[in-house]
């Protein structure tokens, strides 16, 4: 629709100075015009009033408007300074955690309203009892969680995780680990103890790097459990470069960790009876490929004739 002229002209100067129109026209100067009272809603007098009010208002609405264009010219510089300066503070906010909070709330709202209140009945039972067939022993690395590797549901496996998913042998005396051990095995009566390795493990790296003399690290000491695994591999693995002996390392250590199981007088006993498998497995998150293999028992001997550790049922999913 285009927009009616105005009774004037624009010119450079009118933008600044009331137009000559309104000058020559003492009556249309809204501080001397009279307060017009119209008679009936269609009456002369508000007529024409209001005809005048609209040639105002257009002429100041020009005026205004093209204000206005000149300002926002002037003023976006600043707005872009305040723009970035949003996007900074926000920046900000998530370097403190504050938005990766928001960002786990949503996802636990997600859980509740998609897997807790549609499981109710799964969620009513496990919160009088538990009874998982599994444990599970893993690394605390955060790109190798059992739950979203092997799709574990709530209930299905007891999980213990810590630096390069180790056991230390029955002597060693008390950790956190043996004490998750007795638990699922002589407490919650799992059948089957799976113990997961992974590529590119931080633990094995240190292990292998570890000097001869005594570690003084926690890490290093803790990681020493494996020491037997390292020996194994150095001696195997002598044509073969670092990063190749860490990967032969962190299989090896997890059939260290599977032998270590069998000193624990309850895991040896249950396994002699056939009452739990013992079982490795390997997750190579680089190739998304999983190996899996299980400690064949004979006689409380896991150690073959050629001094590797005895499995049986070695399968590979990829």
């Amino acid at each position: 629709m285009a927009v009616p002229s105005p009774p004037f002209s624009l010119s450079k100067h009118s933008l600044s100075n009331p137009p000559s129109f309104l000058a020559s026209n003492p009556s249309l100067d809204p501080s001397k015009a009279p307060v017009l009272r119209p008679r009936n809603a269609f009456g002369s007098e508000a007529n024409l009033g209001g005809v005048e009010q609209t040639r105002l208002r257009l002429w100041n609405n020009l005026k205004t408007n093209s204000d206005l264009r000149l300002q926002a010219s002037r003023e976006l510089p600043g707005l872009t300074k305040e723009l970035k300066s949003d996007k900074s503070e926000r920046m900000e906010r998530i370097e403190h955690g504050t938005d990766l909070f928001d960002e786990m709330k949503q996802r636990f709202l997600s859980f509740k309203k998609h897997k807790y209140m549609q499981n109710l009945e799964l969620y009513e039972k496990l919160a009088k009892d538990q009874a998982p067939k599994f444990m599970v022993i893993a690394c605390a690395d955060s790109r190798v969680c059992p739950s979203s590797i092997l799709g574990f549901q709530p209930g299905e496996a007891f999980v213990v995780r810590n630096v390069a998913n180790m056991v230390p042998p029955y002597e060693n005396g008390p950790s956190e680990t043996n004490a998750g051990l007795e638990f699922a095995v002589n407490s919650l009566k799992v059948e089957n103890i799976l113990v997961i390795g992974h590529s590119r493990c931080g633990g094995i790296h240190a292990l292998m790097s570890m000097h001869d003399d005594v570690e003084t690290s926690l890490i290093g000491s803790w990681v020493s459990v494996g020491m037997n695994a390292r020996v194994r591999t150095k001696a195997a693995t002598k044509l073969l470069n670092f990063d190749q002996q860490c990967q032969h390392c962190e299989k090896e250590s997890v059939n260290c960790s599977l032998v270590n199981l069998l000193t624990y007088p309850w895991v040896e006993e249950k396994v002699r009876n056939g009452e739990l498998a013992i079982h490795g497995g390997y997750y190579d998150f680089v190739d998304c490929a999983f190996e899996k293999w299980t400690l064949d028992y004979k006689e409380s001997n896991p150690i073959d004739k050629s001094g590797k550790v005895a499995v049986k049922d070695r399968a590979f999913w990829f």
